[in-house]
């Protein structure tokens, strides 16, 4: 089942021969005045993600488990985690959702594997506080996370991309 809210994020591309040439040269103006890299990036790195996730799937011997479930998206995912000590010696997520959703579960993962608890409650603070605007996605070192601070953007897309967290 596809998440509802899939498409409203999807930039839309025109339909080759169906556009005025006109109209191609005024979005290009437009693109370049309106942060063309970080939608590339955005693009590029979230449909990456959503294609390919990182450690997806099942943790058997998972000592902690969390689900979350986003009823307006239809996003569900689980997170099991392998806590050794004051360290997530594994993490993996699965279940479903749209791109924003297994994109942030995928690069959540990568970045917390064998990483130390601290270390994931500071990255989730730091995270949250871009998609909240209360933090610039430049002071707070995301890494490729950052590629997600456009969410911002989109109130209704926040719970997406921290639904995994």
């Amino acid at each position: 089942m596809r998440s509802r809210c899939c498409d409203e994020a999807r930039p839309r591309k025109p339909h080759a021969g169906r556009e005025r040439p006109d109209a191609q040269a005024r979005r290009s103006s437009i693109n370049e005045h309106q942060q063309p890299v970080e939608l590339d990036l955005y693009q590029d790195v979230v449909m990456d993600h959503k294609r390919s996730p990182r450690r997806f799937g099942p943790l058997p011997e998972a000592t902690q488990r969390a689900r979350g479930h986003n009823p307006s998206c239809g996003d569900d995912v689980e997170v099991a985690i392998l806590r050794e000590g004051d360290t997530l010696r594994d993490i993996r997520f699965q279940g479903h959702g749209c791109a924003i959703c297994i994109a942030s579960s995928s690069m959540m993962s990568e970045a917390l594997h064998r990483r130390d608890v601290a270390f994931a409650r500071d990255l989730q603070q730091r995270f949250r506080a871009v998609l909240t605007g209360e933090l610039e996605p430049e002071a707070a070192q995301l890494g490729k996370l950052a590629s997600l601070a456009g969410v911002r953007r989109y109130p209704s897309r926040i719970k997406c991309a921290l639904l995994g967290w």
